[in-house]
């Protein structure tokens, strides 16, 4: 939708709203999301499915602090390793 000219995001709102409104057993797949941005304001919205890009998935979890907790954590692991 986004790509021409409508508000993605504010369509999720409406169809989630209609869907609770009138108690409709349905998902709401969002399609062809292309920045973690619009993952995540999907998902808030109430998407409760999208396919993204295969690029964008490493992405979903891949953090500096992750990956400094991470490094962190393994080496201390090691040097307890090694006192014992």
């Amino acid at each position: 939708m986004d790509d021409i000219g409508e508000d993605g995001i504010e369509l999720i709102k409406n169809l989630k709203i209609t869907l609770q409104n009138y108690q409709y057993d349905a998902k709401i797949i969002t399609a062809s999301i292309r920045i973690i941005g619009h993952l995540e304001q999907a998902a808030i919205a109430g998407a409760d499915i999208a396919t993204i890009r295969g690029s964008l998935l490493p992405k979903l979890w891949k953090h500096p602090l992750t990956d400094n907790g991470i490094t962190q954590f393994l080496e201390d692991w090691k040097n307890m390793l090694n006192k014992s």
